[in-house]
């Protein structure tokens, strides 16, 4: 059988009609699929590869660690220097009440322990979230996102969880004394990347500390630079209890982390013992391309070259078709209110060695989110070819 019949018939497939490309290679800012085409990647694995595709130094130090160890324990019993040395340089990044990482395999798990540590440390149950958002696929995550066509046939979930209006202060007020946290994320990844507003934000602030509640940002896909913050949290001068991020934190290695307080993480040590357990977590390899990722991403200012870069999409995507982009850096959504011209720049783009996507609770905007590490001339190839494709829709 051939490498795509055994995708089709013998790997789960999540959707009737994959592109199936069968890349075989990858370097910088391109794949290379069997036939020896070259695409030029505007989505980085969906924000996973921040500094392109086989970066050097990445690979190097993976190499290295591969050497010397890869797993040896489950997570929290033996000190491993990619843990610590990860940790340290997050400490040092991060606001002082955000000092100590538990670090997971994915995104999801990153919410999955979140939830638990705010029930944990407040002793209540009710989670707060917003509709349109997405925080994973996993039990507790999918019980607190906010588009019930993804849920409906998996119900029952976890009881308690309401999901309110985004950007909307008025319905605050379910934020009460039986609420436990609030989880937000500063762009709403899934939806086109719908920023929140800094009232919004500032207010979900005083209703927590008002009732004793967590604040837990999901910073899943925008952590690293990404938004031209090292975390978008730092456009809201807001600090959340809690910090989940995940997927550009590894550069394509399968990595998250949960992050707080010491007092707060803490509780994690008792009644239970061993409150969030896992078993690949804070795996050494992928620590080590996190800190790889972390250090080159501050050495060279990735976070505020994004938003250079992000001027520069904006100046040439401007057409006609084009209702509006959203986002932040190279956090983008070009919005079309159309999903037929959505849907034809994305498989038209993968004609002509362009990759772009969709995004999961709509379907009139493409994403944009290529490595952080793209070049002017690459944007300026990728964006022509999308100016190109909208003149030949409308003609």
């Amino acid at each position: 059988m051939k490498n795509r019949e055994v995708f089709k018939k013998h790997q789960a497939q999540t959707f009737p009609f994959p592109s199936a490309i069968e890349i075989t290679s990858a370097n910088g800012n391109y794949l290379i699929d069997s036939n020896g085409f070259k695409y030029l990647d505007f989505v980085a694995g969906v924000s996973v590869n921040t500094l392109g595709h086989c970066n050097k130094f990445i690979n190097e130090s993976v190499k290295k660690q591969i050497d010397s160890y890869s797993h040896v324990m489950v997570y929290g019993e033996f000190v491993q220097q990619p843990q610590t040395k990860l940790a340290k340089l997050l400490s040092e990044n991060l606001p002082k009440s955000l000092s100590c990482s538990y670090f997971v395999n994915s995104g999801t798990e990153a919410i999955e322990g979140a939830l638990k540590l705010a029930k944990r440390y407040t002793g209540k149950s009710k989670i707060i979230s917003f509709k349109k958002s997405y925080h994973g696929s996993t039990a507790g995550s999918l019980s607190i996102m906010g588009y019930e066509n993804q849920k409906s046939n998996y119900r029952p979930l976890i009881p308690n969880c309401i999901s309110i209006n985004f950007n909307s202060t008025e319905m605050l007020d379910e934020i009460d004394s039986q609420t436990a946290a609030v989880v937000v994320e500063p762009y709403q990844a899934a939806s086109g990347f719908i920023k929140a507003n800094k009232a919004f934000i500032k207010k979900i602030r005083e209703k927590c500390d008002e009732h004793g509640s967590l604040l837990i940002y999901d910073e899943i896909q925008s952590c690293y630079g990404r938004t031209g913050k090292l975390f978008a949290f730092e456009h809201y001068n807001t600090i959340p209890d809690i910090l989940c991020i995940a997927k550009g934190m590894g550069s394509g290695y399968p990595i998250g982390a949960f992050i707080s307080s010491y007092a707060i993480m803490h509780e994690l040590t008792h009644n239970p013992t061993l409150g969030h357990i896992t078993t690949f977590g804070g795996n050494p390899i992928s620590c080590t391309a996190s800190y790889e990722t972390l250090k080159y991403v501050l050495k060279n200012d990735l976070s505020s070259k994004s938003l250079i870069k992000e001027n520069i999409f904006r100046s040439i995507l401007q057409h006609e078709l084009i209702y509006e982009i959203r986002g932040k850096g190279l956090m983008l959504a070009v919005e079309f209110n159309n999903s037929e011209i959505a849907s034809y720049v994305v498989t038209e783009s993968l004609k002509r060695g362009l990759i772009l996507f969709y995004f999961l609770l709509t379907k009139t905007a493409i994403r944009i989110t290529p490595p952080l590490t793209i070049s002017k001339s690459e944007i300026e190839k990728g964006c022509n070819i999308i100016i190109q494709l909208l003149n030949s829709y409308r003609d």
